[in-house]
């Protein structure tokens, strides 16, 4: 046990993850972040393989199943809507290509924090600007003005990290594109969607809705597939401009879902990037979950892989302060680099490059619900998802 302070930056689901696990192992923790509130909604994320199992281990399994959007499968159509292709999750064992436990990423960061705010500090609102580390801590600036010390300092804040940029140099070293973008917004459940998803794809990119919230709301999307962009990823107008440009003349529901972005309140875009580094550490200066290690959204495993890197990275502080950070990245190495190479893999046939190439997209993905080759598809997706043995660290509080 020890009351070493350590400094989380980021809120969404990897900070408070952390922040579970180094409160409970005695740490004085503080979460920053830049927002001024929690951020709701966002894309559905998944938690499968071995990040079930830490979920069980916070004993908030059941909390985070209580607000899942449990999407049963989907159904990809063409321009005049329809059937092409239907994915069930139970054609994968319910634990393969769709994942058991899927959530909007907001209301996995509403549970962590109700799970961690009375012993962690929250500050939103506020953020790192300047970092000066020393022999025995890292003294930090912040935006506010505020200055403090902290033992050890944790980037837990995104694809785009402020703690990285400062620590390790501009993120153009680190982030590398995978020839896709992504967008999500809120929309009105007007298909009637209950627990399913409706995709349309088209010659290099995508549009669908999914029902969430027991199908009071749906998530609307678009992906696309294109060259790495030159754009502020936080001009949301900018954003909203290229989603526009790159559906233009789509069918299907895509006019409607165009309209609706232009007044979702939730609206993520971005692009479907890896983050590759030779360390994920400098002296007492660490990173965690996408700053670190970002599989892309192609992979479905950067929730998995910053629900299991929060788990090894606290015991591991916990077990030896001065050498955690290193410890930490030796037991996760292997499985971030599995999970990435998954996810390049998946960014080579996301999209369809000819008409031709999406028919054959088609005839794949219906075969697919043959059970052998569905058998073999979750066994492949099994021996990365849980590609991973969890150290035992000392017993803990349930909360």
């Amino acid at each position: 046990m020890t009351d070493a302070r350590i400094l989380v930056s980021g809120a969404s689901v990897a900070g408070p993850a952390l922040a579970f696990w180094l409160t409970h192992h005695g740490f004085a923790v503080t979460v920053v972040e830049r927002a001024p509130s929690l951020r709701p909604g966002g894309q559905a994320v998944d938690l499968r393989g071995t990040a079930k199992e830490v979920a069980r281990r916070m004993g908030l399994d059941e909390r985070i199943r209580a607000a899942c959007t449990d999407t049963k499968g989907e159904t990809l159509v063409d321009r005049k809507n329809r059937a092409k292709a239907i994915l069930r999750a139970d054609d994968f064992g319910g634990d393969g290509l769709i994942a058991e436990i899927e959530i909007l990423r907001g209301d996995l960061s509403d549970v962590l924090y109700q799970a961690t705010s009375e012993k962690t500090e929250y500050v939103f609102g506020d953020r790192v600007t300047a970092l000066d580390e020393r022999a025995d801590g890292v003294d930090v600036t912040f935006a506010s003005g505020t200055r403090r010390t902290f033992d050890v300092v944790i980037g837990a804040d995104g694809l785009h990290s402020g703690v990285r940029a400062l620590a390790f140099g501009d993120e153009s070293a680190y982030v590398r594109h995978l020839g896709t973008y992504v967008a999500f917004f809120t929309v009105p459940n007007r298909l009637g969607l209950r627990e399913w998803a409706i995709g349309f794809n088209d010659v290099g990119r995508s549009a669908g809705i999914r029902a969430i919230r027991d199908g009071e709301e749906a998530m609307g999307y678009f992906g696309f597939a294109s060259e790495k962009i030159d754009y502020d990823h936080r001009d949301v107008k900018a954003q909203k401009a290229l989603v526009r440009r790159f559906a233009a003349g789509m069918e299907w529901e895509a006019p409607w879902l165009l309209d609706q972005m232009e007044h979702a309140p939730d609206f993520y875009f971005d692009s479907c990037a890896q983050v590759i580094m030779d360390s994920w550490s400098r002296g007492r200066i660490g990173l965690l979950g996408d700053a670190a290690f970002c599989p892309s959204p192609l992979s479905g495993q950067g929730t998995s892989l910053a629900f299991v890197g929060a788990y090894v990275l606290a015991g591991e502080l916990a077990a030896d302060l001065d050498n955690g950070l290193e410890r930490y990245e030796a037991v996760m190495r292997e499985f971030v680099e599995k999970t990435q190479a998954m996810g390049r893999a998946n960014a080579e046939s996301i999209f369809a490059k000819s008409r031709t190439a999406l028919r054959m997209q088609y005839l794949t993905m219906r075969a697919m619900r043959f059970k052998p080759l569905a058998a073999l598809a979750a066994r492949k997706m099994r021996n990365v998802v849980s590609g991973i043995d969890l150290p035992d660290y000392p017993p803990l509080d349930r909360v």
